[in-house]
């Protein structure tokens, strides 16, 4: 475990910090959350908060950095449990609230941040694994959205496209007949090896990432990580063989060239974003990884 040195942040900073995060939470998410409230399903935006078990109430609940100390009381600081007051009457995170067990993820996941900002990216996949997931199958993973092609059409531009995702966790979904014809081959094991920087749904990955360190994450970064997610999540469905009319959201018809191309831009336009992202949510593991104590090697 090593000594790290602590920014103070003032009471009134903090509830102010909270607060603008609640507001933030709203602008992104509110018009989610009050349909959900109402029983509507948003297909598109489901997606982030099922498949990451992160809803948007765990989002309101404010940290700051573990390496930041707080001027008290914590009233109004709703992961108020996880901190211990010093004899100076300062406010930290309590590191034996860190489960210990989990040492090892985070090593890995620190690993595979830092791997993937320096790897070559790949802008030649078109967003094609929402049609590869469907190929020739019976049904479709969005059951309740209309596709814009018949099954047929589907397969054809799959065949003549070909596909070649590098994410594990949207290869696995390929149905039988689409998964052999990718280019890249993944599994869990070399998910590392195939991680790149220009792949929507590895940026899409940060907001998963960054929600596994929660509440020991700056409230700041873990927003900007969901949004940059929202905005891959879009791409993602506009490109795929779904009529998200009804979502007001328009297609980018990835089976014409003019499509491919407008993919292509957007994707670069999110790496970049994501770029930035990566490095200091690579920080935010490494500090919390320095507050833990090393495994023993028994």
């Amino acid at each position: 475990m090593q000594k790290t040195s602590q920014t103070l942040i003032r009471r009134d900073d903090w509830l102010e910090r909270a607060a603008r995060q609640r507001q933030r939470l709203q602008s992104l998410v509110g018009d989610y959350v009050a349909a959900r409230r109402r029983g509507e399903r948003d297909a598109v935006l489901e997606f982030l908060f099922e498949y990451y078990s992160f809803p948007p109430g765990r989002l309101e609940r404010w940290s700051p950095s573990p390496t930041c100390a707080l001027e008290g009381p914590l009233d109004g600081l709703d992961n108020a449990a996880f901190f211990r007051q010093d004899d100076e009457g300062l406010w930290s995170f309590d590191p034996t609230r860190l489960p210990q067990h989990r040492r090892r993820a985070l090593v890995w996941t620190l690993g595979l941040l830092r791997r993937s900002v320096a790897a070559s990216p790949h802008f030649a996949c078109f967003g094609l694994h929402e049609w590869a997931m469907i190929e020739r199958d019976g049904s479709h993973r969005h059951h309740q959205l209309p596709l814009r092609f018949p099954a047929a059409d589907i397969a054809d531009l799959v065949a003549r496209q070909g596909t070649s995702c590098t994410h594990y966790d949207a290869f696995r979904f390929f149905t039988a007949e689409a998964a052999p014809k990718n280019l890249h081959q993944s599994s869990r094991d070399t998910q590392e090896d195939f991680e790149q920087p220009a792949c929507l749904h590895a940026n899409m990955d940060l907001y998963k990432w960054a929600s596994k360190l929660h509440p020991w994450i700056d409230g700041d970064l873990l927003l900007d990580c969901l949004e940059i997610a929202l905005d891959c999540r879009r791409l993602d469905m506009q490109a795929s063989p779904y009529d998200l009319s009804a979502q007001g959201l328009a297609p980018v018809p990835v089976e014409t060239s003019q499509g491919r191309e407008e993919y292509a831009r957007c994707q670069r336009q999110l790496m970049a974003r994501a770029q930035v992202l990566r490095p200091r949510l690579a920080e935010a593991y490494a500090e919390l990884l320095g507050l833990m104590p090393e495994e023993s090697e028994d």
